[in-house]
């Protein structure tokens, strides 16, 4: 059981797939819900901080190198194209829309890319954290409904 509990927190750090794959995981595998969904939470928590501080100045320098630049070249594109499209959608109401941004279990939306986004956009580290945390509470409250409904389905 411990193995499974490792396994979905480090599912959580990954992006995207986040907690939106490691909360099935869990129910697939028959964890119990409460501490699937906080060990699920914090994993996806961890790299909020790092993606804030540190992403944007790391894609700005790798967009021009060889190997990787097309990569990061495409990450900054999303990044700034998520942002300006939250900016747009929302104008004073940032922080709500980060939050939906990152809660509404979607393709190409979550906490990598929200934070991503925020950063670009110079929101300010404490409303970034905060909304990106509601979020992920968001995102799981919605894929523990599914997965449960899904499991007691089949």
């Amino acid at each position: 059981m411990l193995k499974h509990y490792i396994m979905i927190f480090f599912i959580s750090m990954v992006p995207l797939i986040e907690l939106r794959g490691a909360i099935p995981y869990s129910q697939i595998f028959g964890l119990p819900i409460v501490p699937s969904f906080i060990i699920c939470i914090i994993g996806n928590m961890v790299p909020i901080p790092i993606i804030y501080l540190f992403a944007r100045k790391v894609l700005i320098w790798g967009a021009d190198k060889p190997v990787i630049g097309k990569f990061f070249t495409f990450c900054l594109e999303k990044g700034e194209k998520g942002g300006k499209k939250l900016q747009a959608k929302a104008g004073r109401g940032l922080f709500l829309a980060l939050l939906l941004f990152v809660g509404i279990p979607v393709p190409g939306t979550g906490a990598w890319t929200g934070t991503l986004a925020a950063s670009i956009l110079d929101m300010d580290f404490k409303s970034t954290v905060a909304a990106v945390l509601l979020g992920i509470l968001l995102a799981g409250v919605i894929m523990m409904t599914l997965s449960f409904v899904g499991v007691n389905i089949f």
